[in-house]
């Protein structure tokens, strides 16, 4: 079930010149309380059975309050009226809809709004607001089987998915350095690596144990479609790098260089994203996961050129290029 906003997160959301009101407060509440999209006749039903003396002109108002207080998103899939969905904690998404059945499915692809704002800067184009709706037919109206059931929000499954990514991303990261300690020559680095090792399966144990808990609110949870997609994301971050270990010549510095690589790739992609999310437990995952990147990227820059400075003193050392400062908080 949805998390309903307390009444002082609605005095926050309140904007400004506006004055608190039962009436609506007690409309947002059960707004907050649906799940899908709403049109505003259905709300209005809604609310008659909680208190019949609400007119409809007020539930038309506050729905237009909702929207500018940033609480409901207005959405038109093509029926000649628009439908209503949460926005506060729920993550802006796109929709997938069913010309046969008016079913409409969420879906989140920053790759999708990467795109859209390549094209809109290549144009000098400020875009405010992003819109992607596929129509086409659903699966069960095109097979006949019945739909799946509905129950997580997309909130759960935001976080869900952002859950999977980091972990993942702890994955690989296990795998990384633990064949970087198995290859490293250097004792000090073989510490290192081996220490990053030990870290990544304390963090994908924790992750894990999340997970296993998120899980508890739905038991279908894990079933259910996917909701947040990244491309190349899945195998996690440190595959690549990972494999990068296996070739021939690989030494302590050049290991050294492909997790600095790998960190740095990870903490922008995580901080990047996480900053672009509406508030959510997706977002909060993705922007903890992004410190951790960064802290992991300052120290193995500062291994890497300790290890310089060690070497330099070693007269057939060759000169090594040095990685920039961990990116900017």
């Amino acid at each position: 079930m949805a998390t309903t906003p307390t009444l002082p997160d609605l005095d926050r959301l309140r904007p400004a010149g506006t004055k608190r009101s039962s009436k609506r407060d007690l409309i947002v509440n059960v707004f907050l309380r649906q799940e899908g999209h709403l049109s505003a006749d259905d709300l209005v039903d809604l609310i008659k059975r909680e208190d019949h003396r609400i007119s409809r002109a007020t539930v038309y108002r506050t729905l237009q309050w909702m929207v500018d207080a940033g609480v409901a998103r207005k959405v038109d899939f093509g029926e000649g009226r628009f439908r209503f969905e949460h926005s506060y904690r729920h993550p802006r998404h796109f929709h997938l809809i069913c010309k046969s059945c008016n079913r409409s499915y969420e879906f989140l692809s920053s790759d999708i709004e990467s795109l859209v704002e390549e094209v809109a800067a290549a144009r000098a184009f400020t875009a405010r607001q992003s819109v992607v709706q596929i129509y086409g037919t659903c699966e069960a109206c095109r097979t006949g089987k019945p739909p799946a059931e509905e129950g997580a929000t997309s909130e759960l499954l935001f976080a869900r998915d952002a859950m999977r990514i980091a972990i993942a991303t702890e994955r690989s990261g296990l795998e990384f350095y633990a064949r970087a300690a198995r290859i490293a020559k250097d004792p000090r680095g073989r510490n290192v690596f081996q220490r990053m090792a030990e870290e990544e399966k304390h963090h994908l144990s924790t992750l894990e144990n999340r997970y296993a808990k998120l899980l508890e609110q739905d038991p279908q949870l894990e079933s259910r479609p996917t909701f947040l997609f990244f491309k190349g994301a899945a195998n996690g971050l440190f595959a690549r790098g990972a494999d990068d270990l296996r070739r021939k010549g690989v030494d302590d510095l050049e290991a050294y260089r492909i997790g600095i690589r790998c960190e740095r790739g990870s903490h922008r992609f995580f901080k990047r994203y996480g900053e672009r999310f509406e508030d959510s437990e997706g977002k909060q995952i993705f922007l903890e996961f992004a410190e951790e990147e960064r802290e992991h990227l300052e120290m193995l820059i500062r291994e890497y050129r300790a290890l310089l400075r060690r070497q330099d003193r070693h007269p057939r050392r060759t000169s090594r290029p040095v990685p920039r400062p961990a990116a900017s908080r």
